[in-house]
């Protein structure tokens, strides 16, 4: 184990343990290099390792405090190393992306606000009014953010945030069949707001549950042939309107 590992694993063990908790200011590096058996650069090292996942905050001119250790931030935290997944590694955590977006879209049916239902509406249109690949992907972005925001669940929010902003890296409305594709997306937006308009968490559950398997059929256009065994054909895309 390097000096640096053996810093970050000690810092990050005080506070899995309790001596350190959320909030609080760590001890000075003289006493932690000496506890640790490590130098001062390794240590700081390790601290900029542990702020890097949200753990610790350095507060210029106050010193470094552990966290508030929020479930969201550290979730979070996953873009550094999710957005580092090649496609095929992201295809497979649809399966578990389209079980939360279900859930996400039930819970937030059951909080349903007539201003919320306004928003949303006025990004579905916003989305089918313009052509913008970049437009439409930010548009994308803050109406499934904000299904998740009502769903109640902060950490549920972070981490589906962290699942989108790696599949937003894949322009799908710039493929050939990209203008089937962004109808397809509409439709499947309209049915997900429908749903939640009529407070049916079923409804609002399977609707989320078709768009998530509908991009993620729309990602496997971004495989290599020999690698795409599950790309959707003429059949599929004619039933999503593509």
């Amino acid at each position: 184990m390097s000096a640096v590992d053996k810093a970050f694993h000690g810092l990050r063990h005080m506070i899995a343990t309790g001596r350190l908790v959320a909030g609080q200011r760590i001890p000075p590096e003289s006493e932690l290099c000496e506890e640790l058996g490590v130098s001062r650069g390794s240590l700081r090292e390790a601290v900029r390792m542990l702020a890097a996942l949200r753990v610790i905050e350095p507060r210029h001119g106050s010193g470094t405090y552990v966290s508030q250790l929020r479930p969201e931030d550290i979730v979070g935290s996953l873009s550094l190393t999710v957005d580092l997944l090649p496609l095929e590694g992201l295809l497979e955590m649809f399966e578990l992306r389209r079980v939360l977006e279900s859930h996400a879209a039930a819970q937030a049916a059951a909080r349903m606000t007539p201003e919320t239902l306004a928003r949303l509406f006025e990004y579905i249109e916003a989305m089918e009014a313009t052509e913008d690949p970049t437009e439409v992907s930010e548009l994308d972005h803050r109406f499934h953010a904000e299904i998740a925001r009502v769903g109640g669940n902060p950490t549920l929010g972070s981490l589906l945030g962290v699942f989108r902003a790696r599949s937003r890296a894949y322009q799908v409305f710039t493929l050939p069949e990209g203008p089937g594709i962004k109808r397809a997306s509409d439709e499947d937006h309209r049915a997900i707001a429908d749903a939640l308009a009529r407070r049916d968490p079923a409804a609002a559950a399977g609707a989320a549950a078709t768009h998530v398997a509908h991009t993620e059929k729309w990602l496997h256009a971004f495989l290599p042939a020999d690698q795409d065994q599950g790309r959707p054909t003429d059949q599929d895309r004619r039933r999503v309107g593509g």
